[in-house]
Order: structure tokens, then C-alpha cells, then sequence
């Protein structure tokens, strides 16, 4: 630690340095002195795997390179609390972001970066009048604040993609490509993306995937029917798509995850489990205790299609399946005697054969329980024993029906009517998170829209006891509701009802899965420009002007942003998550926040004493940052300041 404390860091993460790093951890032999990158020597280490040739198969447009340096350009911009507009921001994990997309997920990778299990978003489909775009990438913060009215400049450059540019799809390709990059990059490795499209960029989207993701990580185009009828000159397009890709395919596969659980299955094992411990495994009467409950439930209950699963051994609830090889017309079937355990005489044989070769039977009669079923005696064909528990779970089909109408009705239940077009539907979502999500996992949504990825976590925790944690981000796009002004006001109020909804009902108050209550609110965050004015490199450097920026940033601080606003740009830009614990503690007369139970204090105080720095050294935390004005130009208390935290084994102190 040198004698004077480091400078905090005020952009978001570097991607370049992240990329860099990356290859240096693969290849270091490619690292020059600088910290540049010899392609040479890369080309060297990779051999014949380099593809020197011009031509070659891959995707390019106008503009494809900004979109690189897009991705590049780190943020100044900083995320600002709204505690007035959230619901117990200061217990809850759950986020809604207002603001632009891009400037966000830059902001985010940082804090999380390889810790989002689900992405689901819905962008604009580019119907030529329902998008809104910046027309300067690289001005992506600025062009925000001038949209939103939060400067006084001139000129909005945000407007509708028409059909008659002759870059209208090259401008929707610049608006998603940095935006999926940054994406991929905060999921976990098992992590997924579903992203809905429809016919206008299916072709172009799946091909931006294939090139941010790896086409090998590609896992399916769904198909969802929104509507049985419809009208049109040619074809009535009655569905749109959702493409869902990995963020490593091959990862999924070998843990496994893709399967969903069968409706009313869960409730089945659950009510068998308690039959099974009120008749002490006691098999037959659990097998008479299983039909009768499943007589006494409604015919439309889900879990009533699962009644042929009646029977019971101590390896589980199973349903006697047939055992008979398919009538194919062919006589290769197996003949061999089964013979019956109790009898002691071979069993009737189907005519088809059995479907299971001798060996294999061998082995199932000699498992424990056997894995085949017999009747009262030789004269009933046996059966297999297909368990519950092994099948519970079934894949996803690629194409599914959803009436279009449900999403739309569900929003005007909860807020109003005439709010959002086309609002996603709950039920949908809820089957991807059942799918794709553990019951602690992030879900990130970065085109809210109506906030209907909040409800279906919410609802979702809610019947299965979960802590999963949603992500949302939506720009606020102007509504046409004179109650809501902005798309993510709607957003923020369907979530509020959602909440509402859940606690009339009783569930808030209700111990889930004997244990989780649920979390029950969210916090709010608007983008907005940093809290500390950064040094504007392109005014004239004459001394006027010099004289004029020296006097700018003697306090620094930006005017009227509070202590809060500038402890989560600092918690963010540090790498913790906006949810993290945040702890007011009073030290030496100071006040002094802790974050994550001491890993890092902060100290906002514009009057640094030798006390508090002390006392903050005898915390040990890992890190301290304190405000650089603090020390009022104290010299000699900064530099016993950075031997204090040295003394104590702060691993790093930092100024702002």
C-alpha cells in the first residue's frame, strides 16, 4: 500500500480488461510487456485452428463495429435509489431498474457477472412503429437523460425504426447486439436465455445468437400459439416464437435440468408419503388408501390423472405398465417362463411377446423390491413397475398454445385496461422458471414491459416455497395512460398489485413449505449520470476554461445527490449487488456504513478525524473508501490514514 490511498474506480467494469484477462489466463505466452496482445505469437500457439482466409461464413452489417465499441465503453452513469417508490426496500432482494437497458447491463456486470441463472425478455419485434432506439451508440447516457427530460440540451434522439429506412434492420441488429453480449456475460455457466421474437427478426435474432452465444448452444426455437383463428389476406400468423439458448449447452446437458415437473405429480408423492406413515409401510392398505383418495378428488383435479399410480413397495408409488412387447407383426419378441413368486408356476405370456429380453428380466426379479409386478397368481400377465418418483418429470414441448388474450386480461385485473399492448402471459413464464430455475435463483427480465416476469417469481416462490430474485429493467418509454406516464410506471404498479393480491390472500402470512415467507417487496433504482462530475476532456484547454473546470470540482460531489445515492454507486461499482446488507453504524462520531456484515465500510463524512479512521482499521475489513474531501487537504492525516488500514490488514483503501 503506498502512502497515498488508491482512487476509487467510478465506471462500470471494463469488458476490454475482462476480454484481456480472459485470454491471458489461457494463453499468458501471448501477453507483451505492455500488456498488449501479440497475435503472432497467438496465431503461433493456436496453429492450423486460425482461419487466415477472407472469406468465410458469419453475419455483418452496418454498424456491427460500433457495436464493438458499444460493448467497450465503460459507464459514468449510476444507478440512484427511489426508497418512496419501492415496497421494503430495505429487506427485500427483488429490483426494478428505471432506465435505459444497455447503460444498465453495463452497470451490472460488476456485482453480477456470471450470477443470473434465467434471462427471459420480450424486445421490440421491429414492426416499424413500436421501437424506440438511440441514434448515437456511443452516447448511450446522454441520449437517455435528453430523452427523459433529465437535461436541459435540445433534441431527443430516440424515435420509431420505419420500414422506409434504408437501415431498418441493421438498426434493431446495433440495438440488440451489445445489449445480448453484456447479457451473456451475467448469466451463471448453466444459465438460459428465452427470448420472444416474432417473424419480423426470427432469422436475424437466432443468427445474433448463434454469434454471442456459440451456435452449439443453441437449444430450441418454441413455438407459442396465441390464437386458434385469424384473419388475413394471405396466412393468419396466429403465433410467435421464443428462442432459448445456453450459455453452455453442454454443461445443461450433463446435469440434467431439462425436464418439468408433471402437474398434480409433487402433491401425489407428497399425500402418498403421509398415507405411507400412517399404515407403517404396510403396502396393500396404502395401495386401497391411494384409490380411495383419488376417488374422492374433483375429475378435473391434475392430480387425478396420475391415479393408475396406486401401488406401493418400499422403493415407492408405482403404476403397473405393461410389460408386453409392441404388435409389430414380427416373432423376434422374447417367450421365456416368468415364473410367479407365489405359485411357483409360469406366468401367462402376452402374444406379443415380452419386451424386456431374459437378462434383463433376470435382474429386475432379482432387484429388492423386484421390479416387476405380478397379479394374485400365474394366470394374470406381469407387469413392470413404472415409479413416480423416476417419471414425475417430462420435457418441455417446442410448441405449446397459450390464449393471446390471457396476458392482456391478467394486467387489466390487477392495474387497468388500455396499458400495455400485448402484455406476456404469467402462466408461460412461470413454466420457463419452472423449468429452467433452482429455488434461489436470479431471473433477469431487461424488456419488463408490464413486469409480468416479476409476477410469475413471485407466484412461483409462492407454490413451491422459493427465494428466487427478479432483475427488472425497463426505459420509461412514454404511456398513453394519463395515470401511469411512463411504461415502467406500469411496471412498478402491476408489481404493487401482485404484492397486494398476494397478501390479501393470506399467503404473506403463511409459513411456505413449513419454513420461507416469501419476499415481499422490491427496490427501486433510476439511471441517472454519476454522483461525482467527471472531467470533461473535451473543452477547449485554454485557461479561462481550465480555471473554470478546477473550480467545478472542488467539491466534486454532484449538488443534491444524498449519502444514499452515493453509497450504492459506490456499492455497485465495487461489485456488490444492489441487495446487498447495508448497515448504518455510528463510529467515533461518525457515521459509517457497513456493508455485507464488515467486508467493506464506507465512510461519506466531509470530516475525516484520526478516530474514525482507527476505529475502522479495528474492524479489519477487507476494504475502506471514504470521500476524498474528507481530509480537507490533511496530508498528514491521508498518509497516517493509509498506515493505519496497512497496519491493520486492510486490503484496500480508497478515495472518491
Amino acid at each position: 500500500m503506498s502512502q497515498q490511498p488508491e482512487k476509487f474506480e467510478a465506471t462500470s467494469a471494463s469488458i476490454t480488461d475482462e476480454q484481456k484477462a480472459k485470454l491471458k489466463s489461457l494463453f499468458p505466452e501471448i501477453i507483451t510487456e505492455g500488456g498488449k496482445i501479440d497475435f503472432d505469437r497467438l496465431k503461433l500457439t493456436l496453429g492450423e485452428a486460425v482461419d487466415a482466409g477472407k472469406e468465410r461464413y458469419g453475419m455483418n452489417w452496418p454498424g456491427k463495429a460500433e457495436c464493438f465499441k458499444t460493448i467497450q465503453q465503460s459507464s459514468m452513469a449510476t444507478l440512484i435509489p427511489a426508497r418512496d417508490e419501492s415496497v421494503n426496500f430495505d429487506t427485500t432482494e427483488n429490483l426494478i431498474i428505471e432506465g435505459d437497458n444497455l447503460e444498465t447491463l453495463k452497470l451490472l456486470q460488476k456485482a453480477y457477472l456470471g450470477k443470473v441463472k434465467m434471462i427471459y425478455i420480450d424486445p421490440p419485434y421491429n414492426t416499424g412503429n413500436d421501437f424506440i432506439y438511440p441514434d448515437n451508440f456511443s452516447e448511450s447516457l446522454e441520449t437517455y437523460l435528453r430523452y427523459t427530460g433529465q437535461t436541459d440540451e435540445e433534441g431527443r434522439k430516440f424515435s420509431t425504426n420505419s420500414e422506409t429506412d434504408g437501415r431498418f434492420h441493421s438498426k434493431w441488429m446495433n440495438m440488440m447486439y451489445p445489449r445480448l453480449f453484456l447479457a451473456r456475460n451475467l448469466l451463471r455457466e448453466d444459465g438460459v436465455a428465452f427470448i420472444s421474437i416474432d417473424d419480423h427478426e426470427v432469422n436475424n435474432l437466432r443468427k445474433l445468437c448463434d454469434e454471442v452465444f456459440g451456435e452449439e448452444n443453441f437449444v430450441a426455437t418454441l413455438v407459442w400459439e396465441k390464437s386458434k383463428k385469424g384473419d388475413a389476406k394471405l396466412i393468419a400468423v396466429s403465433h410467435e416464437y421464443v428462442l432459448v439458448v445456453a450459455k453452455n449447452k453442454q454443461y445443461m446437458i450433463e446435469k440434467g435440468i431439462w425436464r418439468r415437473k408433471k402437474p398434480g405429480a409433487e402433491e401425489v408423492l407428497s399425500h402418498y408419503q403421509q398415507i405411507r406413515q400412517t399404515f407403517d409401510d404396510k403396502h396393500d392398505a396404502i395401495s386401497n388408501a391411494m384409490r380411495a383418495w383419488y376417488s374422492s378428488l374433483p375429475k378435473n383435479d391434475p392430480r387425478r390423472a396420475h391415479e393408475h399410480y396406486r401401488w406401493s413397495d418400499k422403493r415407492g408409488l408405482y403404476f403397473a405398465d405393461n410389460f408386453a412387447g409392441p404388435d409389430d407383426g414380427r416373432e423376434s419378441r422374447p417367450r421365456y417362463d416368468i415364473i410367479h413368486p407365489e405359485t411357483k408356476k409360469p406366468c401367462k405370456k402376452p402374444s406379443t411377446g415380452w419386451r424386456w429380453d431374459e437378462e434383463r428380466t433376470k435382474q429386475a426379479l432379482l432387484a429388492d423390491p423386484p421390479l416387476i409386478h405380478f397379479g394374485p397368481d400365474e394366470t394374470t400377465i406381469p407387469c413392470r413397475k413404472s415409479y413416480l418418483a423416476d417419471i414425475s418429470y417430462e420435457p418441455f414441448a417446442s410448441v405449446f398454445y397459450r390464449d393471446g388474450r390471457a396476458g392482456t386480461l391478467e394486467l387489466e385485473k390487477l392495474v387497468g385496461k388500455g396499458l400495455v399492448e400485448f402484455p406476456k402471459d404469467k402462466d408461460i413464464l412461470a413454466d420457463f422458471i419452472d423449468l429452467a430455475t433452482e429455488p434461489d435463483s436470479i431471473v433477469l427480465d431487461f424488456f419488463a414491459g408490464s413486469g409480468t416476469t416479476a409476477q410469475a417469481v413471485l407466484e412461483k416462490n409462492i407454490q413451491d416455497g422459493g427465494r428466487r430474485k427478479f432483475v427488472l429493467v425497463q426505459l420509461p418509454e412514454p404511456a398513453t395512460h394519463t395515470q401511469f406516464p411512463t411504461i415502467a410506471d406500469i411496471t412498478k404498479q402491476r408489481v404493487r398489485a401482485v404484492l397486494k393480491k398476494l397478501h390479501d390472500e393470506g399467503v404473506s402470512q403463511l409459513p411456505l413449505q413449513g419454513q420461507h415467507k416469501g419476499d415481499h417487496g422490491f427496490k427501486v433504482f433510476k439511471l441517472q449520470s454519476s454522483n461525482f462530475k467527471a472531467w470533461n476532456t473535451e473543452q477547449p484547454k485554454d485557461e479561462a476554461e481550465l480555471g473554470k473546470q478546477l473550480t467545478l470540482h472542488v467539491d466534486h460531489l454532484v449538488a443534491g445527490r444524498t449519502q444514499d445515492d452515493v453509497l450504492y454507486e459506490l456499492l455497485l461499482k465495487s461489485g456488490f449487488p444492489l441487495d446487498t446488507k447495508v448497515e448504518q453504524i455510528a463510529m467515533a462520531g461518525k457515521i459509517v456504513f457497513s456493508i455485507a456484515d464488515g467486508a467493506m465500510l464506507i465512510c461519506l463524512e466531509k470530516e475525516l478525524t484520526p478516530e474514525v479512521i482507527k476505529a475502522m482499521a479495528e474492524k479489519k475489513p477487507e476494504r475502506v473508501v471514504c470521500l476524498d474531501a474528507g481530509f480537507a487537504n490533511n496530508d498528514q492525516l491521508k498518509t497516517n490514514a493509509v498506515q493505519t488500514m496497512k497496519a491493520k490488514g486492510v486490503t484496500k483503501f480508497q478515495t472518491v
